[in-house]
């Protein structure tokens, strides 16, 4: 199969993790898939939301935007009422970090994964979750090294990448042409010992089959699987996950 980029319908986007991209929050990343490229910061807050109050727990949750220059012509920061869109990224996001998070292991204090798109061409969402992952690995590191951590809080590796069906062929991580061309358009997040966390799957101009979806999520699968040894060894040589 020809794509729009040249690659084979099994290969990913060039993919690049630049760690401590900002100096003030615990962790941060900027993630490359490709031409899409996200800001990812964790930041460590005392406090904890209501509802885990006297748990002796810690919470985990995040943000997601796309800045105005991140598209052609100019996206309109969000101000008071949300993006729908956005806000359902978001909640994707904490869900897929917390999978593989013990949040006993930081009691009263509360994670927030920051998730900002510089530019976007296809995957932001699977970008921010890939990216958020290794922020939230160095912020861990952060809180660990000033006594503040029970225990290694993350259990798992997660990341995340799209998948779908293009001009009759399944193809991985599409970028903004193929996306917008797809006939099925899917999303895969899993962990790095193979355990899905979330599919999002959707028939946007043809209906698919289980022989089709099945070739999709053994294709997600094993571009997961290489962007968990690209997260490896971008943070190697620290404490093994």
């Amino acid at each position: 199969m020809k794509r729009f980029d040249g690659r084979a319908a099994d290969q990913l986007r060039p993919t690049r993790f630049q760690r401590r991209f900002t100096d003030n929050a615990e962790g941060s990343v900027l993630v490359e898939f490709g031409r899409t490229r996200v800001l990812c910061t964790v930041s460590a807050v005392p406090g904890v939301p209501s509802f885990q109050l006297n748990r002796r727990e810690g919470w985990l949750t995040a943000e997601y935007s796309m800045l105005p220059g991140s598209v052609e012509g100019r996206k309109t920061r969000e101000f008071g009422k949300r993006d729908g869109r956005s806000v359902e990224i978001q909640r994707l996001i904490g869900r897929s970090l917390r999978a593989v998070t013990d949040v006993s292991a930081f009691p009263n204090w509360t994670l927030y994964a920051d998730c900002d798109v510089l530019q976007a061409d296809g995957g932001t969402r699977t970008a921010a979750i890939t990216g958020s992952c290794v922020a939230l690995y160095d912020a861990l590191q952060t809180l660990n090294s000033r006594g503040q951590l029970a225990h290694w809080a993350m259990r798992d590796w997660i990341a995340a990448v799209s998948v779908g069906i293009v001009a009759g062929k399944p193809a991985l991580d599409l970028n903004y042409g193929e996306d917008s061309e797809a006939d099925v358009d899917m999303n895969v997040v899993a962990t790095g010992n193979g355990k899905i966390v979330e599919v999002q799957a959707t028939a946007e101009r043809q209906v698919f089959d289980r022989h089709e979806f099945n070739q999709m999520l053994d294709l997600a699968l094993a571009g997961i699987w290489k962007l968990h040894a690209l997260q490896k060894s971008a943070v190697e040589g620290g404490v093994p996950v």
